[in-house]
């Protein structure tokens, strides 16, 4: 093992003057080294943040340099900043550098090897660990699958236990991390772990008769060229090679950072590999090509590939993550603000990462040995800040302005010396955090007497009928509850207001109440002549599908306001035109429409920020599946209220889970993944109970159609369990007792769908006059 131990002596120049150099070679925020690939078609406003970003954190010592490379369908941008070395000299950042990149080795070398060889027969996913490691036993050990090692919820430990002995040896570590005692059953609980990777590292070496780095060059470095790519990389390549932390008085280089993984010799499942942005690039765009390289050479199968990369269930905790790529836990500081729901990516703890997004084509690589010369920095922000920059940069995501912004910018000057009324709640906000009522509060003349809140509250945080008034704690004013004693302002409450203002954010399904709250207000202002005006905001949904039934025989208003699909695909300024043309005509409306909207977008293809508009609504993809799961959750089912993941999920005491997942696989759910899911509720329906059930994955929100999901569910459920659930219920929601006859008659889902059409095709007429936004099919941000 003595080529392990190579380190570069300390001596030369101190610190300060290494610094120094650093600093001069650097400049004003240059970088040292720029390398481009012609025109980019990028935002040139977002690559220069990035610029600055970077630069500015080797000025601040968070980093010696760093290698940022993004590419999109084919244009590319990279390039370098500072040192890849600054002890014991300075050596400029070079594109060619080569990274330690530790964990990295997880999901380059490990996790494809471990699907190559069940592409080839020789493993499979769901069989235990023990079937290849019969070592591997004691505590329930030997029933831990591949797949739950993949995604880290084996029950072991993060690593090996600290000791105070001294040892080496890839065999002697081995039998280290097999004894290491289980911290909790099988797919119990998420927790990440190196452990996890050495093991399937030696999985690899037992079955393919290679070890990983002879296995791993030979199926996935060679065929795509990635020559820099190694474990154990060559003396005669150490000058490429960027040093790590110092050891005593010498740093660390050439040789791997991971103390276990050096111990061991260099060679192990969950650390040793050193690789290049360039050759990472290769890699990331075999994930993107469907397993081929760019020549179109087969180094994966496009079912081998898409099995890896597909997100798996919720893990426990609400973790997301693919056969070996983290999606979304407290390590996707890499997945910025931006990348999709589909993305996917790793972090090392040398500092390198990138970040894959099949649904824009595009991936982000950033290069870094953070921990030279020492570890005193992290870059957990740093990347998230860097990776947001990206996305903006690639045009994954797209500025758009709200009528909030738009007020507050003081480009609408209609409320200029108004007395006014605000309906909000905690979503009343500007892209840049400010509350609409400061925003109101600035233009001249103007003054809020009195705001208005909807169910759930001024704050959004109550979750219970009967909400009073009270008085807002931050500007002192008076708040009427909506969704109290009265569901519209009384004429008291509109005492001496001359226009009323409404700002919530709406999630574009019919029966979410904030509607029903604007469409009482607009009657009050009708009948009081009032003037009306709506800040628009992004429909999360967005505004090109329409789906569901008109309702009928509706017994609740509050519910079903008006005469729309379930998932209407107008925002709420749309909406309220509508409501002004079918009933309230001489309404004096106003809606101050937002910029850079279009009806493509979903809600992560904005930079709107995220407020959850109720205390349910988590994320965009609870919003997205709420017009299905929503619409069952008054029958006798769960829908993950009193979880961590409301409506990513859906079960009872009563379900035969794998009987669910048969069926709906059988009916086909396009655009989601289901699998089976056990969980127990603390609140709402089922409290305390444990519920087989099936949890959601949106993979691909353009196909996905969460009202058919919703109906096939339901119709699913009524086939295995007949009147155990509860599919009258449904109609509280629904309010169209044809599609509930249907479902009882046995009726296929495309004869229930067909009734909907006509329903869709007379509501696009009805509404073709009201759209703001381009309503043409554009592509994809």
């Amino acid at each position: 093992m003595s080529h392990l131990h190579s380190v570069s002596n300390f001596s030369g120049c101190s610190g300060q003057l290494r610094w120094a150099v650093l600093c001069l070679l650097v400049g004003s925020g240059s970088p040292v080294t720029a390398q481009f690939s012609g025109r980019t078609g990028f935002d040139n406003a977002k690559l220069k943040a990035i610029d600055t970003t970077l630069a500015e954190a080797v000025k601040r010592r968070e980093i010696p340099g760093a290698i940022i490379r993004i590419q999109r369908n084919g244009k590319l941008w990279e390039k370098a900043y500072g040192a890849q070395q600054i002890d014991p000299s300075v050596k400029p950042m070079s594109m060619d550098t080569i990274f330690d990149a530790a964990s990295l080795t997880k999901v380059m070398a490990t996790a494809p090897a471990i699907m190559l060889l069940v592409e080839d027969g020789k493993l499979e996913i769901d069989a235990p660990a023990s079937r290849w490691l019969p070592e591997f036993t004691g505590q329930g050990k030997e029933k831990i699958t591949l797949r739950q090692m993949l995604t880290h919820v084996s029950g072991l430990r993060s690593g090996l236990l600290a000791s105070t002995e001294a040892w080496t040896g890839y065999g002697t570590g081995l039998a280290r991390a097999m004894a290491q005692e289980a911290q909790s059953a099988p797919g119990a609980a998420f927790r990440y772990s190196d452990l996890n990777f050495i093991l399937l590292g030696e999985i690899v070496q037992r079955v393919s008769g290679e070890s990983l780095a002879a296995f791993a060059k030979r199926r996935i470095f060679k065929p795509l060229s990635m020559a820099d790519t190694t474990f154990l990389p060559a003396q005669s390549r150490r000058d490429r090679i960027a040093p790590t932390t110092r050891e005593g008085d010498a740093v660390v280089h050439g040789i791997v950072h991971d103390p276990t993984s050096r111990r061991m010799g260099g060679v192990t499942g969950h650390a040793g590999l050193f690789t290049t942005s360039r050759d990472i690039a290769r890699y990331c765009q075999m994930l993107l090509n469907g397993g081929r390289t760019a020549s179109g050479k087969m180094v994966m199968k496009v079912a081998t590939l898409k099995a890896m990369i597909a997100v798996q269930p919720p893990l426990p905790g609400g973790a997301r993550r693919t056969l070996g790529f983290d999606v979304l836990t407290s390590y996707s500081d890499p997945k910025g603000a931006h990348f999709g729901p589909r993305s996917f990516g790793h972090t090392g703890w040398t500092g390198s990462c990138f970040w894959v997004d099949p649904e824009s084509n595009s991936y982000f690589i950033l290069m870094t040995n953070r921990n030279h010369p020492n570890e005193a920095h992290s870059v957990k922000n740093l990347r998230w800040e860097v990776s947001t920059l990206a996305a903006e940069a690639l045009g994954v995501a797209r500025r758009v302005m709200s009528g909030a912004d738009r007020i507050a910018s003081g480009a609408a000057s209609i409320l200029n010396g108004k007395k006014i009324g605000l309906i909000t709640n905690q979503t009343g906000r500007t892209s840049h955090g400010k509350s609409t009522l400061t925003a109101l509060q600035k233009i001249p003349g103007t003054k809020v007497l009195r705001l208005f809140s909807p169910e759930h509250g001024i704050a959004g945080k109550l979750d219970h009928d009967g909400i009073g008034d009270s008085i807002d704690e931050s500007s002192g004013l008076p708040v009427t509850s909506l969704y109290g004693k009265g569901r519209k302002p009384t004429s008291a409450a509109l005492a001496g207001i001359e226009v009323l203002v409404f700002d919530i954010q709406d999630i574009g399904t019919r029966f979410y109440t904030y509607i029903s709250t604007m469409l009482n207000c607009m009657e009050s202002a009708y009948e009081g002549k009032l003037g009306f005006v709506v800040l628009d905001r992004v429909n999360p949904l967005g505004g090109l599908a329409v789906e569901g039934p008109l309702p009928v025989d509706v017994d609740n208003t509050f519910v079903a306001c008006h005469n729309i699909p379930i998932r209407h695909g107008l925002t709420i300024g749309e909406l309220a035109r509508l409501f002004v043309k079918e009933r309230f005509p001489g309404l004096a409306l106003t809606v101050v429409p937002m910029e850079g909207w279009q009806r493509s977008f979903l809600f992560p293809h904005t930079l709107a920020p995220w407020v959850n508009p109720s205390p349910n609504m988590r994320s965009p993809e609870a919003a997205l599946l709420y017009p299905g799961i929503g619409l069952l959750e008054f029958s006798n089912l769960s829908v993950g209220r009193g979880t961590n993941q409301p409506f990513l999920c859906l079960g009872a005491p009563w379900i035969n889970a794998e009987a669910l997942v048969r069926r709906l696989a059988e009916e086909g759910t396009p655009g989601v993944r289901i699998a089976a899911f056990e969980f127990t509720p603390v609140a709402s329906v089922c409290a305390n109970e444990l519920c087989h059930g099936i949890s959601f994955s949106v993979d691909d929100a353009r196909t996905f159609q969460p009202v058919r999901l919703g109906i096939v569910i339901a119709r699913a459920l009524f086939q295995e369990h007949g009147e155990t659930f509860q599919l009258d219920k449904v109609n509280k929601l629904l309010f169209h007792p044809p599609t509930l006859q249907a479902i009882r008659a046995g009726a296929p889902l495309t004869e229930i769908t067909a009734r909907w059409k006509v329903d869709e095709t007379a509501f696009r007429k009805r509404t073709g006059d009201v759209l703001l936004y381009h309503s043409t099919m554009e592509k994809d941000p």
